[in-house]
């Protein structure tokens, strides 16, 4: 089970600890993966790369048999990519430091350890059984990066013998700009992307805090699900460490200019009341357009 996966609808999840999920995607990281880098390969090759490395097609272990050797992932690198710089191994220290005190881990600690030392960067992540569907998804996702769109994308190979799902993860540099996370989630939604996805900091990866961690953490900060019914169609997007919700609605003719409403959600005495703002983001720039109360809301929410 890689360390993202989900199972398959319908399936019972193995619960593993998360030093299990933790040691496999170290092991997937170390083993040799298959990349584009964009930057220094002609676009000419790049259908023909992806045709032959299909993450439905390719096996995580291999085939030692027929000389096939392992694979950790299948990546794309985008012509603007730049590798992280932080300093993972001061953050690695100032955890064991945190983890020897007496102060509580809770997402607020971790996200201090990572603006400490620049370990800023996170992913969104699609969880889809492989085939097809896998495989379409990737292709859109994959493109997205040639075109500059999304730094980095990668996607888990098949492992036959692995419960749960594959998993596609596209990278953004800072997880601490939700702006910039949101802006993600509409361009990996302009490809067609549909399924539900959630977005985990790279700071939990290098610490080690998976599902079933003993802090009791979640490991994802967001996620993100498709609104098929609604006209224009939308992405909500729930802030699991604040429960505020943003609707993003699918970018128009340009990738540079969509709509999003941020729903805030307030209870009191068990009733919740919800209060929107549209806003319209046009190259960066942000205009609010109105506040709508709670009854002009109505159906709306």
């Amino acid at each position: 089970i890689m360390e993202e996966e989900a199972p398959a609808d319908g399936e019972a999840e193995t619960l593993l600890s998360a030093e299990t999920y933790a040691a496999e995607a170290m092991a997937a990281d170390m083993d040799p993966w298959i990349v584009f880098d964009s930057r220094n390969t002609p676009r000419s090759e790049f259908d023909g790369w992806l045709e032959s490395n299909r993450p439905s097609q390719v096996y995580r272990f291999g085939d030692e048999d027929n000389g096939v050797s392992r694979v950790g992932w299948i990546a794309v690198l985008g012509p603007n990519h730049c590798p992280s710089t932080g300093d993972v191994t001061g953050l690695q220290e100032s955890w064991d430091k945190l983890l020897a005190s007496s102060r509580p881990v809770t997402f607020q600690t971790v996200k201090e350890l990572a603006l400490n030392h620049g370990v800023l960067s996170g992913k969104w992540l699609m969880h889809l059984a492989s085939g097809f569907k896998l495989d379409h998804a990737w292709e859109c996702v994959a493109r997205a990066a040639l075109e500059g769109k999304i730094s980095l994308v990668k996607v888990s190979p098949y492992n036959p013998k692995a419960e749960g799902k594959q998993v596609i993860c596209a990278y953004n540099q800072n997880f601490t700009d939700e702006g910039e996370v949101v802006r993600l989630d509409s361009f990996i939604r302009a490809t067609g992307v549909k399924c539900p996805l959630s977005y985990k900091p790279d700071v939990y990866t290098y610490l080690g805090i998976y599902r079933n961690n003993r802090w009791k953490l979640c490991p994802t900060i967001y996620e993100s699900k498709f609104d098929l019914e609604c006209v224009p169609r939308r992405s909500h997007i729930i802030n699991k460490v604040t429960n505020l919700e943003r609707e993003l609605l699918l970018p128009l003719a340009s990738s540079t200019l969509f709509q999003s409403r941020i729903l805030y959600c307030v209870c009191i005495n068990k009733r919740v009341f919800r209060e929107g703002i549209y806003k319209l983001s046009l190259l960066g720039k942000t205009i609010k357009l109105g506040v709508l109360t709670q009854s002009q809301l109505g159906s709306r929410c």
